[in-house]
């Protein structure tokens, strides 16, 4: 099988080195712990977790074994994510033994695939006769889709196309399935996912029907009339989901982003982690079809979604109910849901508009998703996860209240839906990504990770090599090697939150302000071996307000330290966190921490908190009090991202400021 790839703006991962110490850690923790120990989880082999049954599906539904169907209808989408972080992994470091038992994986997954293309082992084993009838609510394209992601990683990484030949099989039969055709169903998926795949599926291939597949996905979305409504009459009515009542997903179509067709929408609305995984797709798409008005959508979606529906920790999708977008300002702390994996495909979303558009508001989302909710979804010690990353608990009232039914105060083993854990993997695995973006003229460096690159710039080597200690110290270098004079053009980004970044080229000071195009500093020049850029930007401890309309943090603040938000923590902080308050004049030190905190900064200040302890003899109201009596208190402040490390225990992001 022979494949003509189209040029991608993606560095390949092994010409990316990561040798920054806490993303190393990250590294190795990925590499020797998470996909381990997902491998254990996928065969119900963790102790005390929820079972998976994932890889039991698959030899039930190849007749390598007898049983039933087990778990999720997108069950299978747990095994593709696996699958695509173990092809990143290889991409950087040979280890024949997780080679061959993705080798087995992959050929395991092939003896499922039906003669036709078709591959789901929930409808193999448990509805054969439904295939293809339930788009809104079953999760087939979905499937479809994190398989392609895992097909196309897995042959970048290894050079084997046996898995890319199984997803190219399958792609043709949906192509086949679906289009305009009076034979074809005139239908798109209830989750998206298989849009960004299928262009993934492009860039690798060259071939332009995955394009126009995933253009024919996009483009009907929302039309009348309207397709849910078809094939619901059409089986009888049925539906799969009962949460909020007969067919609820099929009638509430914005949470599957089918409410109106793409072109018109201007909010985010619906199912958070649909809405970013199906703008993925269109970015991709709007690219590489150069569609000025599936660019401008984007943009006026992101900004919608940014600027009003965005936690300051990179979270989105405020409400359980649908796991879903709410209304511009409501973002609550202690309800929030911002699920991992909406804060992953903002991610994913965002590098896309990088691609289409250089611009660093979209880096700057990127990296406070990254070093926030992202890495707060996974524990320390790679074992425990996050689904839900509230920006306040209080453990003792999750269990009577069911508006925290959603609320763990620890992280978990694993779940039932285990959508997020995999997706860690894939994506901390796939961090080279993210760091640069490579142009025709140069490269942009998006994320200040310590590594070193190799970008091809007319046909020749450009080689850079980041170091400094980021996200911790304000210093970055990046040294240049070239094997002759190459010109081309550098983009650094000057993020939102450093408001003085000073720049040196080779020693000398550079006026930042007439360089700089969309928050980019551009350095055109003829590079050469020894060239030097010495970036400082200055990391105060920073008090970040929420806008007038934001009431959930009325009289609050968050506080910031670079691109990290942090929280205080029962374990530092006391319990009742809610009677702690900050000084307006309080002055903050850096703390290196220790054990749990090894390579980490924390944050001190003294602060105050309202007295309690007669409180449980006093009346719950009190009239025309006399002022509340305060003592001093010495706070500190720990990065949000390794909260609920040591047990539970009350926490929060936003703080009374007095």
């Amino acid at each position: 099988m022979s494949f003509s790839p189209v040029e991608s703006l993606e560095v390949p991962l092994d010409k990316v080195n990561i040798s920054d110490a806490f993303w190393l850690e990250y590294q190795r923790l990925v590499k020797e712990v998470v996909v381990p120990y997902q491998w254990k989880a996928l065969n119900d082999e963790v102790a005390d977790a929820e079972p998976s049954h994932a890889i039991e599906n698959f030899r039930i539904a190849a007749g390598q074994s007898e049983g039933e169907f087990y778990g999720m209808v997108f069950q299978d989408s747990d095994v593709a994510k696996w699958l695509e972080a173990v092809g990143y992994l290889l991409a950087k470091t040979p280890d024949p033994a997780l080679e061959e038992t993705a080798d087995k994986v992959i050929e395991l997954v092939g003896a499922v695939q039906q003669p036709d293309g078709y591959l789901n082992t929930y409808f193999t084993v448990k509805e054969p006769q439904q295939r293809w009838a339930n788009l809104a609510e079953c999760h087939e394209l979905y499937c479809a889709g994190h398989l392609i992601e895992a097909g196309v990683a897995y042959a970048q990484a290894t050079g084997k196309t046996r898995l890319l030949e199984i997803v190219c099989k399958l792609a043709d039969h949906i192509a086949d399935v679906f289009g305009p055709g009076d034979q074809q169903l005139h239908g798109y998926p209830g989750h998206p996912e298989i849009e960004l795949a299928l262009m993934r599926l492009y860039e690798a291939t060259g071939e332009t029907r995955y394009l126009e597949l995933t253009r024919y996905f996009v483009e009907p979305r929302g039309a009348e009339p309207h397709f849910y409504d078809i094939e619901y009459e059409k089986r009888g009515k049925t539906s799969h989901w009962n949460t909020y009542g007969p067919a609820w997903m099929v009638k509430d179509k914005a949470y599957s982003q089918a409410h109106m067709p793409v072109a018109l929408q201007t909010t985010a609305i619906g199912h958070a982690v649909r809405f970013v995984y199906l703008y993925a797709g269109v970015a991709h798409l709007a690219r590489l079809s150069q569609d000025q008005e599936k660019r401008e959508v984007c943009q006026r979606l992101w900004e919608n979604m940014t600027q009003r529906q965005m936690y300051i920790t990179g979270s989105i999708g405020s409400q359980s109910s649908g796991e879903a977008f709410s209304s511009d300002y409501d973002l609550p702390n202690d309800t929030a849901y911002t699920e991992t994996c909406a804060s992953i495909g903002l991610m994913m979303f965002a590098n896309r508009m990088l691609q289409m558009d250089s611009d660093s508001r979209y880096a700057d989302v990127m990296e406070r998703a990254l070093y926030n909710t992202v890495l707060a979804g996974m524990a320390l010690d790679g074992k425990h996860f996050f689904y839900v990353n509230p920006l306040e608990v209080h453990p003792k009232s999750i269990p009577f209240n069911h508006i925290y039914d959603h609320v763990k105060p620890v992280r978990q083993r694993w779940f039932g839906c285990a959508c997020c854990p995999p997706n860690i993997a894939r994506l901390l695995a796939s961090l080279g990504h993210y760091i640069y973006t490579q142009r025709p003229d140069g490269v942009d460096i998006n994320l200040y990770i310590g590594s070193d690159v190799q970008a091809m710039v007319s046909g020749k080597p450009l080689r850079l090599k980041q170091s400094g200690g980021y996200p911790w110290t304000e210093h970055v270098l990046i040294e240049v090697d070239t094997d002759a004079p190459l010109e081309a053009t550098l983009g650094l980004r000057l993020p939102d939150w450093c408001a003085s970044p000073q720049v040196t080229f080779n020693g000398k000071p550079l006026e930042l302000s007439a360089l700089t195009r969309n928050g980019y500093l551009r350095l055109t020049h003829d590079w050469q071996k020894g060239d030097r850029i010495e970036m400082t930007l200055p990391m105060p401890v920073t008090r970040v307000k929420g806008n007038a309309l934001l009431r959930h943090v009325a009289g609050k603040v968050a506080i910031q330290r670079g691109p990290l938000v942090y929280c205080l923590e029962q374990a530092d902080n006391g319990s009742e966190l809610h009677n702690v308050r900050l000084p307006q004049d309080a002055q903050f030190r850096l703390i290196s921490g220790s054990g749990l905190f090894v390579g980490k900064t924390l944050l001190q200040t003294q602060g105050e908190r309202r007295l309690s302890v007669q409180a449980g003899q006093k009346p719950l109201y009190s009239f025309n009090p006399p002022p509340e009596e305060m003592t001093p208190q010495t706070m500190t402040f720990v990065p949000y991202f390794t909260w609920a490390n040591r047990g539970e225990g009350e926490m929060r992001v936003w703080v009374d400021q007095i």
